[in-house]
């Protein structure tokens, strides 16, 4: 029988127990890169994957059963937004110059993992660490000038409450389609899908079932034509191996087909579906009314006898000191913050007034069957569109009734 593993221990990708002491010992790959550093020569391909695969299994903390491996997408928030911060409130110009790098770092990485469908805590862990952030410098720096009353913080607290609270609901299950039984004993056997064939990136339909993928639509699927009370099509998807009903999608991020499937959020890590679409409006909307409201107490605090709107503009006192310097930063970075999550609650707000889910938009635009309103905000498919208040009211049963069919029992 095996030794159980001690706290320093674990088991690495390859299978084989190890040390923490270890970590940086038998890296071949990492030797080769250092080598071709120094002597000026280029890596071969796929090294500097391998070097960060590495790396990311080796990053673990000591804990009772074996060693646990850190999420090394986490790790970067942590650490960077309160040093550029900070670094940010110690003069304007390096205020302007991190405030500005900063949303185009963020972009940047949200392409580079949208590119490689990679899925990542790194904008989670970013949204959580900066409310964090953000409450602790309001508790610290702003409350104590006596200028924020106990109920005003109160209700900045409850809103932030709810807001957590609405996030949380909206990690839940967004409404994943079960897996057919026969698939789901191929997978927990190791055996091939029927349709489906292996390749280095993942499954991929095979002969006709091979296409393009949209915002989250899986590479192979065909359209197959069923009898329903609407007379909508269904979507054979070949690589959960089931029917979809109408207006669900596969994720390629989440590996699942999901119910009136809106759009994968990076911030929340999952699926904005039928069963969570709700609470992701709300945590939207309290974000908003939360942020706002404690951006307007900050400013009133340090920019006395200015309305906030001139205030974030001109504030001749804050630079005065470092602490008021180190509050008007971090608010810029709530404004920026907050018109983002702004434009994604009005596109959404706009597309369920249409009804429409962001999956179908990118699809009316690819097949040119949208039209474009309100320059271009939303796209009106004119499908499911019954007018505003039955939009709103479609909108608001979601999840209310249980589908009278699985996608199992169709297949």
């Amino acid at each position: 029988m095996e030794e159980p593993l001690c706290c320093c221990e674990y088991v690495d990708r390859r299978g084989q127990r190890n040390h923490l002491a270890a970590c940086c010992c038998d890296c071949e790959d990492l030797d080769e890169g250092c080598e071709r550093w120094l002597t000026c020569r280029s890596l071969p391909p796929g090294a500097l994957g391998r070097i960060a695969d590495t790396v990311a299994d080796r990053v673990r903390v000591p804990w009772f059963a074996g060693a646990v491996k850190i999420n090394v997408s986490l790790v970067p928030p942590l650490v960077l937004l309160p040093v550029f911060l900070h670094v940010a409130a110690l003069h304007f110009l390096l205020g302007l110059v991190i405030l500005t790098s900063l949303p185009v770092v963020v972009l940047w990485y949200y392409y580079l993992t949208h590119r490689r469908k990679e899925r990542t805590l790194f904008f989670l862990s970013l949204g959580l660490f900066s409310l964090g952030y953000m409450y602790y410098v309001f508790l610290q720096e702003v409350v104590p000038r006596g200028h924020v009353g106990y109920s005003q913080v109160v209700a900045l607290t409850c809103g932030l409450i709810l807001m957590l609270a609405a996030l949380s609901r909206a990690k839940t299950d967004p409404g994943y389609l079960p897996i057919p039984a026969s698939r789901e004993k191929s997978l927990h056997q190791g055996l091939p899908v029927k349709g489906v064939r292996g390749s280095s990136n993942g499954l991929h339909a095979s002969g006709a079932a091979s296409g393009r993928a949209v915002n989250g639509e899986a590479q192979g699927y065909s359209r197959m034509s069923a009898e329903e009370p609407e007379g909508v099509k269904k979507d054979w998807c070949a690589r959960c191996q089931l029917v979809r009903p109408a207006r669900a999608g596969h994720c390629r991020l989440c590996g699942r087909c999901v119910r009136r499937l809106d759009h994968h959020c990076v911030w929340i890590n999952s699926c904005v579906g039928e069963r969570n679409h709700q609470a992701f409006i709300l945590a939207l909307s309290f974000f908003m009314l939360t942020s706002v409201y404690g951006i307007t107490l900050t400013l009133h605090t340090i920019c006395r006898g200015r309305t906030p709107f001139v205030a974030l503009f001109y504030c001749p006192g804050a630079y005065s000191d470092y602490s008021s310097a180190l509050s008007f930063t971090c608010v810029w970075y709530c404004a920026i913050v907050t018109a983002g999550m702004g434009y994604i609650l009005l596109i959404q707000l706009l597309n369920i007034s249409y009804n429409v889910t962001e999956r179908e938009a990118r699809l009316a635009l690819r097949d040119n069957t949208g039209r474009r309103l309100l320059g271009g905000l939303v796209i009106d498919t004119g499908q499911y569109n019954r007018g505003f208040l039955c939009n709103w009211g479609h909108f608001l049963s979601l999840g209310s009734s249980s589908p009278q069919r699985s996608a199992e029992d169709i297949v």
